[in-house]
């Protein structure tokens, strides 16, 4: 079964930036993406930090994102660069973690002062991951997410950001699918050549040798 893997990267349990991935979440879902959620700070902190990866939830966590079309990472931005929690997450991942998935950055932050740092700190991980389809960053500041009774409330814009990201992932897992199945088609295609290109090939060569 296809799905996306979303990664909280929050230390905290009540955060903007987890706020920002639920609304992302609910956006996905409502077009009929499946999601599966890593909150990092539920990861044994022991475990991570060692990295070790006979524990199960390691295991577990590396094999939702291993195995996912897309990954959606969420993160707070601050003092220029993502969570360490994100930073010791991908840290775990193989060289080429993230090569053939889409890739989609959520952060916050206090102002748009710290939009860049998504750019400039987050993206470089991602590519020496092998991530090569990047879609547009979604972000928001702490006046587009204020506190309310039940924690934030994202502005319409920003409700509209996040929506035109889904929009943009379902698209991109669309074309994804296709290329897939294409590639499927040439694979069965060649194979069912093979053998007649290859009794043509015996053919000439024994007419050669004779």
């Amino acid at each position: 079964m296809s799905y996306v893997v979303s990664i909280s990267g929050s230390p905290a349990a009540q955060s903007r930036s987890t706020h920002l991935l639920s609304l992302a979440e609910s956006a996905l879902r409502s077009r009929g993406i499946a999601v599966r959620r890593i909150d990092a700070r539920a990861l044994p902190p022991a475990a991570l930090m060692h990295a070790d990866f006979a524990h199960p939830s390691i295991r577990e966590a590396l094999e939702l994102i291993e195995h996912a079309q897309a990954v959606v990472i969420s993160t707070p931005l601050y003092k220029a660069s993502y969570s360490g929690l994100v930073k010791t997450l991908l840290d775990l991942l193989p060289q080429t973690g993230l090569a053939g998935k889409i890739v989609l950055p959520i952060a916050t932050g206090g102002s748009l002062a710290h939009l860049l740092a998504l750019d400039y700190a987050l993206k470089p991980v991602l590519s020496s991951l092998g991530a090569r389809h990047h879609l547009p960053n979604v972000f928001a500041s702490d006046a587009d997410l204020p506190r309310s009774a039940n924690g934030y409330a994202a502005s319409p814009e920003t409700v509209q950001r996040v929506s035109a990201s889904a929009d943009a992932l379902a698209h991109a897992l669309d074309e994804q699918a296709q290329l897939r199945e294409l590639r499927t088609k040439a694979a069965s295609v060649a194979a069912a050549s093979a053998p007649r290109e290859t009794a043509a090939t015996l053919a000439a060569l024994i007419r050669c040798a004779s």
